[in-house]
């Protein structure tokens, strides 16, 4: 398994599920919510360390194995990231070369692989189906059925507490993680009143004894992920300004319009690293308009982001 690297700062939802000292009961209860069983030896818990490649500095993603039979890649999302299926496929090739021995890949006798699953778990204020799955082959530029075919499917799950997805049913800790952010994220910012919200879970047994026993810790972890969605909101801002003032210099009548477009296509390009025909449809723009404006901003990759 991969080292950790703690140059990443936690989410609540990593502390939660992969630093706290009760992080293997809590994945074990999310595997049995998800799997129908009823495990209860925590040693069967494996974490993996994953290199994140969307957050620069805040870590949401949760991986882990059970036994030597399943390795589940996960991650917690306030948006929806249609290139998932890509990430996750980065994801789980780099974990088989870790865990397949160099000699096995040519032997002419079949390796065991642990059988993966692939989840994103959602509760952004953006509505969003109980339930959905992103599919890998929705990139492809065209399909792959004759000559081989690769597919990889992300279950896409929605937290929030209105949409009673079962799951929440099953897992208590989940349920009462939605609980929480759903009482803090008002509060974004504003650490006198995360504390009070905090108490205040603490109060309705609210995932009482973790906050009981990380308060502080868990309200600058808050603060730390407000931080991050404010810093991408800035440059969302700067880059919508740089667009304008880009219209202007050329004298274009929709030069305001023009540069909010631009800018919105920047920061979804090299921010949340959306491709081209997922900016395209999203702003409902030709795609080589899209690839223009990257291209003279001079941040056009020749390959996709990831």
């Amino acid at each position: 398994m991969a080292k950790e690297n703690r140059k990443y700062k936690d989410s609540v939802f990593c502390d939660l599920y992969y630093s706290d000292e009760t992080a293997e009961k809590n994945l074990l209860e999310l595997y049995n919510g998800l799997f129908g069983t009823d495990l209860q030896d925590t040693s069967l818990i494996g974490k993996v360390w994953l290199e994140d490649v969307l957050f620069r500095n805040m870590k949401n993603d949760v991986a882990f194995s059970v036994g030597d039979r399943r390795i589940i890649l996960s991650e917690h999302q306030c948006t929806i990231n249609p290139n998932m299926p890509v990430r996750m496929l980065m994801y789980i090739a780099r974990e088989y070369e870790k865990l397949m021995p160099v000699k096995a890949r040519y032997s002419e006798l079949l390796y065991e692989l642990m059988a993966p699953s692939f989840l994103v778990f959602y509760n952004g204020e953006e509505d969003q189906p109980g339930e959905q799955v992103l599919r890998l082959s929705d990139a492809f530029a065209e399909q792959c059925e004759l000559n081989g075919k690769l597919e990889l499917e992300v279950r896409v799950i929605n937290i929030n507490t209105d949409k009673r997805h079962e799951l929440l049913e099953k897992c208590g800790t989940l349920r009462q993680y939605s609980e929480f952010i759903e009482k803090t994220r008002k509060f974004g910012g504003d650490k006198s009143r995360l504390e009070k919200a905090v108490k205040e879970c603490i109060k309705e047994n609210i995932l009482a004894d973790y906050l009981g026993r990380k308060s502080e810790e868990v309200v600058n972890m808050l603060m730390a992920e407000y931080d991050y969605e404010t810093d991408i909101e800035v440059h969302s801002q700067e880059a919508e300004a740089r667009g304008e003032a880009r219209g202007r210099a050329e004298g274009r009548a929709e030069g305001r319009a023009a540069g909010r477009d631009e800018g919105r296509i920047e920061v979804y390009y090299t921010e949340m690293h959306l491709s081209v025909e997922a900016i395209a449809e999203k702003l409902s723009m030709e795609k080589e308009t899209v690839r223009r404006i990257l291209a003279e901003r001079g941040i056009l990759k020749e390959e996709l982001p990831v």
